[in-house]
């Protein structure tokens, strides 16, 4: 188990293990995973508080091009 999954099993209640995720879920998540991630890193992130109050704002903010071409690009990638 990876060490960021350990602590996410133990700090996190509703924490979903990764044996539990949907394999065919993966490339778009992936692909908006990486793309959030950008915007969200940006400037630094102090504390977990802040990084979920970050990831929030983002997402509010996301641009439904980018889930859009994420799920489009779904079935090819299987």
């Amino acid at each position: 188990m990876s060490q960021t999954v350990h602590l996410l099993t133990h700090e996190t209640p509703d924490f979903i293990t990764p044996a539990l995720w949907t394999a065919n879920l993966y490339p778009v998540n992936y692909q908006i995973w990486g793309k959030l991630k950008e915007h969200v890193h940006r400037s630094q992130i102090h504390d977990v508080d802040q990084l979920k109050s970050r990831q929030i704002e983002e997402w509010e903010h996301f641009h439904q091009v980018v889930i859009d071409e994420a799920v489009r690009q779904w079935h090819p990638r299987l």
